[in-house]
């Protein structure tokens, strides 16, 4: 199992890779870039491959709706070859909020969309010529434009593609063609009895050649004998995801909380959220999902934490540490791996 962390975005880049370097140096095998509506991720990607030597970089996530396959699969190459090789890319549908909000395109076609993006980013990165009609034709008919392939030779043919996705077919999807899944609020006591039928019909289908799926989650860390009380932390990310993310009937992390058991707080959690009450929608959180979804207690704990997320099949332990001495955690659990 390897180590990694979210980058904190929402102040100085510049601030938040040079702590990345820091846990590096501690033992971090990855770190992950969000973008949301914020910065964009592969400019900060970038810096962050020249502030770091040897752990992979990845996007967490690109959306397949702003970039075309092609620029995907650009974007790719082109971290993968100033980083000398460690570029991972995250790729999903994102939601309708930011899709049609921020980028005004229509949200269509999700599981098509991550499909094709991750058969053609494939098919550019080995240098084919491209001449492909689908949801994106490459070329356009009766244009001036030819089939064409990606001018720089890659540093790696194949860059690993994972995807972000929660719902049972994009689940299917991703287990059956993706290097690795990018689940989001996961609960790995919980997570079989959602996800457990999906990954398995995808494993079925999925090419020997791709090896086995990768699976990247995690939660907040913090060892000590007073560490549970971290776990609180976790209640305003829980209560923006479920209450926030969408609207009554269109929000996926809320259909995610109700599949884990959670229907009545779920509810709650949307109704107070989308009132503008958010403090009382994160206290609606249940003390179970901040626990389960978080890894804070006595060393011993959290030790069992880990083989907990391990036996649900996790191979990336993604973590945010908590406290004054963030590398020191991350050294203390890579030594548990």
């Amino acid at each position: 199992m390897e180590i990694s962390t979210p980058l904190a975005y929402a102040g100085d880049p510049r601030e938040a890779a040079d702590a990345v370097a820091a846990l590096e140096r501690a033992g971090l095998d990855a770190v992950w870039v969000a973008e949301a509506y914020g910065f964009d991720s592969p400019t900060i990607m970038g810096y962050l491959a020249a502030r770091t030597e040897h752990m992979k970089i990845g996007a967490g996530i690109l959306n397949v709706y702003s970039r075309t396959p092609a620029l995907i699969a650009q974007t790719a190459a082109g971290l993968d070859a100033i980083s000398g090789g460690r570029a991972i890319m995250g790729l999903g549908a994102s939601g309708p909020q930011v899709v049609e909000g921020w980028h005004g395109k229509a949200y269509d076609k999700p599981l098509g969309r991550t499909r094709e993006a991750i058969e053609l980013t494939r098919r550019i990165l080995r240098r084919e010529v491209i001449d492909h009609h689908g949801i994106t034709d490459m070329p356009r008919p009766g244009g001036l434009g030819k089939p064409l392939k990606i001018l720089t030779r890659p540093v790696r043919a194949e860059v690993p593609l994972y995807v972000a996705s929660l719902g049972p077919a994009n689940v299917t999807m991703t287990a059956e063609i993706a290097d690795g899944w990018l689940p989001t609020l996961f609960l790995p006591e919980k997570a079989h009895e959602v996800w457990g039928k999906p990954l398995a019909e995808g494993r079925a289908r999925r090419d020997p050649a791709l090896g086995p799926l990768q699976v990247v989650a995690g939660g907040l860390l913090a060892i000590g004998d007073d560490a549970a009380a971290a776990r609180d932390l976790a209640r305003p990310q829980i209560a923006l995801y479920v209450g926030g993310m969408g609207a009554v009937g269109k929000n996926f992390y809320n259909d995610l909380a109700v599949a884990y058991g959670y229907e009545e707080e779920a509810a709650r959690i949307q109704e107070l959220y989308l009132a503008g009450r958010k403090k009382e929608a994160e206290a609606a959180v249940p003390d179970e999902f901040c626990e389960l979804m978080s890894l804070c207690g006595p060393a011993s704990y959290v030790r069992e934490r880990v083989e907990v997320f391990r036996a649900a099949g996790v191979t990336m332990l993604n973590v945010i540490p908590v406290g004054p001495d963030p590398a020191g955690l991350i050294e203390t659990v890579k030594g548990w791996l």
